[in-house]
């Protein structure tokens, strides 16, 4: 169950860096709603990183909730805020997908 609470913990920390990338491109009552936006996804995330590191290695935890937000967040950068997507940047994510896999599949507990 850790497991999926540590996944959870890893989409919000996404979320949290998505909401800054729109609070950028804003202004106004628009921006301070992402800024708000970010601020709960953030507590969240932390919320979820603590409760998942009960019983899930820290080392192992924290490696894999920044894993999934550098992958989530390099992804909705590709594909919605128009980051470039060039050979070496997909091969480095799908290293990094493979780490994280391999990373839970070495995990202890």
């Amino acid at each position: 169950m850790n497991w999926a609470i540590l996944i959870l913990a890893g989409l919000f920390e996404v979320s949290f860096t998505f909401c800054l990338g729109k609070a950028k491109n804003t202004i106004g009552t628009e921006s301070t709603y992402w800024y708000i936006g970010f601020f709960i996804a953030l507590v969240l995330s932390m919320l979820l990183l603590m409760k998942a590191i009960e019983t899930i290695p820290l080392g192992t935890a924290y490696a894999v909730w920044t894993g999934i937000g550098a992958v989530g967040t390099t992804l909705i950068g590709i594909f919605i805020f128009k980051d470039p997507a060039n050979f070496w940047r997909i091969f480095f994510i799908i290293l990094l997908i493979s780490s994280i896999v391999g990373l839970k599949a070495v995990s202890t507990k």
